[in-house]
């Protein structure tokens, strides 16, 4: 997929041996995505180099009272491509994080998602009702920022990785994959 979008994940570090994380598969889908690690037991800080440029207009898809909703008019406003910042780590985890960077990178402006359909993520339980997996919020909002196309591509493969791990973890038989599974 070759997109204007720019998606940088802000990972904690505990998450990326988490065989439920989705961010690191966004990550692999999406050509022009990076991670940037926080959290780590070393200390070392998370690197907010570049993430504000003159090429592109960072916005950070955090929930906050700053928060536009992301929408096709606020696209349509946007004269440059976007840098998408998106906090991958649990609720508490991505909200302290958005709560310093929010204080760390000025002039960032914050999207949130409107809410929509109820997530398909069955990998972790969410306790929140409007909560999304982290690909899952990409995906949406790549919706409004590259199209339809892009959002359904990414919604497709979401639910065939989390289909194929509750098969691994012999909670779906495999009738019940999407797209099926290959013969043995």
């Amino acid at each position: 997929m070759n997109l204007r979008t720019r998606v940088s994940l802000l990972m904690h570090a505990q998450e990326w041996n988490k065989s439920s994380n989705t961010g690191r598969l966004a990550h692999l889908c999406l050509p022009n995505s990076e991670i940037r690690f926080r959290g780590s037991r070393d200390g070392t800080p998370l690197d907010l180099s570049g993430l504000i440029d003159e090429e592109y207009e960072t916005w950070m898809l955090y929930l906050s009272p700053e928060s536009e909703t992301l929408s096709e008019e606020l696209v349509e406003k946007t004269a440059k491509p976007v840098r998408l910042l998106v906090l991958d780590g649990n609720w508490s985890q991505a909200s302290r994080l958005g709560a310093k960077l929010g204080k760390q990178l000025k002039g960032v402006k914050h999207v949130m998602l409107s809410a929509g359909k109820p997530s398909e993520y069955r990998l972790r339980t969410e306790h929140h009702p409007d909560g999304l997996a982290t690909f899952e919020a990409i995906a949406r909002a790549l919706g409004f920022l590259e199209g339809a196309d892009v959002q359904e591509k990414m919604e497709t493969l979401f639910r065939l990785m989390t289909d194929r791990v509750l098969w691994t973890r012999g909670k779906l038989a495999a009738e019940a994959v999407s797209g099926g599974l290959p013969s043995r």
